[in-house]
């Protein structure tokens, strides 16, 4: 009897440990933020996960604030319907910023809101566990201990599998991993920071010594700077695009752009548009492959309103051959904005 083949193809789609981790993530995932719950609704969502889904795409990132908790329960909703086997994708979510109730303990990195909030997240998503929860910023007024001590009641809990962090320090992550050691708790095991061509500093050069000494795994959010590097906004903001649905939101991005600043910026993107298209690619493929080119990262996670999106982002993947030491070079000239050590 033949063995039953996988329905993830490694030719299709490359996967990566999380950090020090067993569990394998695909090298581009899909997350919710800004989208799924708050412009897109219904159909358009499963729609989304599905073509994610057909591209290899294991790897799905949601949070308690997005669209105030909304975002949870379409892609709930979502994948309820889909009804992929549990055992073959991988969910996240994180806890910290509430859904907007303005009581305090709905709020934070307390054990109260850790556990509680993620009860309410997994209620929202009609789901049992996730794989990974995180911390979705650091909590000063939290002692270190209680915030570990919380995520490993999570886990302890079977309500996730792994934690890890979003947007701290790598002085916060060093105190976390401590603690576990000392106390015998578990460790958070990834990081989700922001990380582009144009925002390198604490990815490249704050969280090297903890890529070195845990292994630390990354999903990375903003791998196309909002949108600038997609190249779509290099004559203004078009309609139905992210600034134009969140101009709140990219208010103060908006502005930067109109400075000699953003208008260099934009002349960059003009650049790397060039050097794209002579791979036979277009500028966002050339930075999502960018990103995931960097072996520190585990997966860069994709966002899209509509299904097209994600089906010219998965074109990245056949761009890593081509990202020679030649081409990194040429596009650190034209970035030059390369970390000092």
């Amino acid at each position: 009897m033949p063995a039953v083949e996988s329905k993830f193809d490694p030719k299709d789609m490359e996967f990566r440990r999380l950090g020090p981790a067993g569990l394998k993530v695909s090298v581009f995932s899909l997350g919710g933020w800004l989208t799924y719950g708050g412009t897109q609704k219904g159909n358009i969502v499963k729609d989304c996960l599905q073509t994610a889904w057909d591209h290899g795409i294991n790897f799905f990132d949601t949070a308690e604030v997005y669209a105030q908790g909304q975002c949870e329960i379409e892609m709930g909703q979502a994948l309820k319907e889909l009804a992929w086997p549990r055992d073959e994708y991988v969910l996240s979510t994180k806890v910290f910023f509430g859904t907007g109730r303005k009581e305090p303990n709905t709020r934070g990195l307390s054990k109260k809101h850790i556990v509680e909030g993620l009860k309410s997240s997994l209620a929202r998503l009609d789901q049992r566990y996730v794989d990974v929860v995180f911390a979705h910023r650091s909590d000063p007024d939290v002692p270190m201990k209680e915030i570990v001590e919380a995520f490993t009641q999570t886990i302890q809990l079977n309500l996730a599998y792994y934690w890890g962090t979003s947007e701290w320090s790598a002085q916060q992550i060093q105190e976390a991993n401590d603690i576990a050691e000392k106390y015998n708790l578990i460790a958070p095991i990834v990081e989700q920071p922001q990380y582009n061509a144009f925002h390198r500093e604490r990815f490249e050069k704050e969280y090297a010594p903890l890529f070195e000494k845990f292994q630390y795994g990354t999903t990375i959010w903003s791998p196309l700077d909002s949108g600038i590097l997609t190249g779509k906004y290099d004559n203004g903001i078009p309609e139905d695009s992210r600034f134009a649905n969140n101009p709140d939101f990219f208010k103060s991005t908006i502005e930067k752009l109109k400075s000699d600043e953003g208008k260099a910026k934009l002349e960059k993107v003009r650049r790397l548009g060039k050097v794209a298209e002579k791979l036979g690619a277009n500028t966002a493929q050339l930075a999502l492959a960018w990103c995931a080119k960097n072996k520190n990262v585990s997966t860069v996670i994709l966002g899209a309103s509509k299904p097209e999106q994600i089906v010219d982002n998965c074109k990245a993947l056949q761009l890593l051959p081509k990202l020679t030491q030649e081409v990194m070079d040429e596009i650190e000239g034209i970035l030059d904005n390369k970390p000092k050590a």
